[in-house]
């Protein structure tokens, strides 16, 4: 994958991420949109997500949503899903309301300042949007070791755990047009 938001982070080995519900270049289903933002029939539901193969000394995992194609310039986060257990090594599909989060896990401020998940929502002509949905690996137990709260900006959290971050996985669907 090329030309992605990662590209200007430090450069780290990737491991596997699947899903039953999105799939890389492939549109999300309506599931997967805001009904927040008043997208008809969208439910603000997070895919489910597999991962195998992070690297030994894996303390913690970050799972977010990023569109790096929203016209503004910042791009717009979706979702940041911080401290999840380096045992869990999956998230079933609804998991980012926020109900049932493994042990310790909790939700960094999306866009939208709500923690939780918040589907896509391109604008009318805005054109295809990607959807660039990462696990990383970290080597530290709590993103608060570096400084981030539940109040911190999605921004915020990558810029801290930047040189923490041993491997990423990245699933990119795509939404709009």
């Amino acid at each position: 994958m090329t030309d992605t938001p990662y590209d200007r982070l430090p450069s780290v080995p990737s491991f596997t991420l699947t899903s039953t519900d999105v799939s890389d270049g492939r549109p999300l289903a309506i599931a997967h949109y805001s009904g927040l933002f008043g997208v008809p029939d969208g439910t603000d539901t997070s895919p489910q997500l597999s991962w195998s193969g992070a690297p030994a000394g894996t303390k913690s995992y970050v799972v977010s949503m990023y569109d790096p194609d929203a016209p503004i310039p910042s791009g717009f986060w979706h979702w940041a899903l911080v401290d999840i257990p380096a045992t869990t090594t999956e998230l079933p599909s609804g998991a980012g309301d926020g109900t049932d989060l493994p042990g310790g896990a909790f939700h960094v401020a999306n866009e939208a300042r709500s923690h939780r998940f918040l589907g896509a929502a391109p604008p009318p002509g805005s054109g295809r949007h990607r959807y660039f949905i990462a696990v990383n690996a970290l080597d530290i137990e709590s993103v608060t070791d570096v400084g981030v709260s539940k109040d911190s900006t999605p921004a915020v959290l990558y810029f801290s755990i930047r040189e923490h971050i041993l491997a990423r996985a990245v699933i990119a669907p795509w939404g709009g047009e």
